[in-house]
């Protein structure tokens, strides 16, 4: 690949460092995956110019005025602490004719939305749990169709906030002081659904119009579970102390049958078909017993740290990670000349 000025958005506390050197683990945590790609991008030669936004869109198109960059490499997850407005700085990006990477403004609305993606990829023959949407300032009163148990959960944050063992309710009860609990905490409506038994795995993908599923991961819940409903909470995500006290694992999903395996692939390209998922993007299930994997959320620009799940993924799957970059870059190139921005 050619040498590229990469222009690379993200929140100004995620500027890394040029170096590691002084850093704290906590420190390195917060910005690993700014620090893996600046890096990594550099090493294989090109300009990288690190840019930090918050809640202003002028810096970005002084940015491009100065630095012209041949590409923008897109890690921004919220916009004037908004996560529902990370689409509307990939459209300034369109709308200055300048080639990003990750995902179109589009399949951030869809897929940010769990009720809409849910709604629509059920359309296309996808299985779903049942939910319901519990709109902030309203009383709380669970359809007779919903059957217990169920998870409550953010209807638009990711990254598993605001999810913990109490998250999944067994009562009307439990269920109204869960999803106040959303609407208190994390100031967003609330999602119902029923809870799946099964295996949790998620699924990376990579392309535009042609997509490549990569190797399926599985996260191991490790000695939670004896007789615990196992679910990827806040802490499960992110404790590492936790982690490794309990023994959690992420690895290759193992002993799936091929049937199951290319059913997943086939769910996984219908499900970026329909939420128009491009660059990259991960799709997380839950797999039962018999074989019958459950949409859960589709996550576009998922993290991308050498050490997450996404990397981690390609990599099992023969695509090294200053490989798995440049096809990202790749991809939001081709899709700029396609619309007729950049050179």
């Amino acid at each position: 690949m050619r040498k590229l000025r990469v222009l690379l958005l993200t929140h100004p506390d995620l500027v890394p460092p040029d170096s590691l050197k002084g850093s704290s683990e906590q420190d390195i945590h917060a910005w690993k995956t700014e620090y893996d790609v600046v890096s990594t991008l550099r090493e294989t030669g090109h300009e990288v110019m690190p840019l930090g936004v918050s809640d202003e869109l002028r810096p970005i198109r002084e940015a491009v005025e100065s630095f012209k960059p041949h590409v923008v490499f897109n890690l921004l997850e919220e916009f004037h602490g908004e996560a529902v407005y990370d689409h509307s700085v990939v459209s300034y990006l369109e709308l200055l004719r300048v080639p990003y990477t990750g995902c179109n403004p589009r399949g951030l609305v869809l897929s940010r939305g769990k009720d809409l993606a849910k709604k629509l990829v059920h359309y296309h023959r996808v299985p779903t749990p049942a939910f319901a949407v519990f709109p902030m300032g309203r009383k709380v009163k669970r359809p007779p169709r919903l059957q217990m148990p169920l998870i409550v959960k953010s209807l638009i944050e990711d990254a598993s906030i605001g999810i913990a063992k109490a998250s999944i309710v067994d009562t009307d009860d439990a269920l109204a002081e869960r999803v106040n609990f959303i609407h208190d905490r994390i100031g967003t409506p609330a999602i119902a659904e029923q809870y799946i038994e099964g295996r949790e795995i998620y699924v990376g993908v990579i392309g535009n119009d042609r997509r490549r599923v990569l190797p399926v991961w599985e996260l191991d819940f490790g000695d939670l579970a004896q007789g615990t409903r196992l679910i990827a909470t806040e802490k499960v995500k992110h404790n590492v102390e936790y982690q490794e006290r309990h023994g959690f694992s992420i690895g290759a999903a193992k002993g799936l049958p091929p049937p199951v395996q290319a059913n997943i692939n086939n769910m996984v390209k219908r499900i970026c078909r329909t939420l128009d998922l491009e660059g990259y993007a991960r799709i997380d299930f839950r797999l039962t017993a018999d074989g019958t994997p459950y949409f859960i959320e589709a996550n576009p620009n998922p993290e991308i740290a050498k050490i997450e799940e996404f990397a981690q993924s390609a990599m099992h799957g023969g695509l090294k990670y200053p490989d798995l970059l440049n096809r990202i870059l790749a991809l939001g190139m081709a899709r700029g000349r396609s619309a007729g921005m950049g050179e």
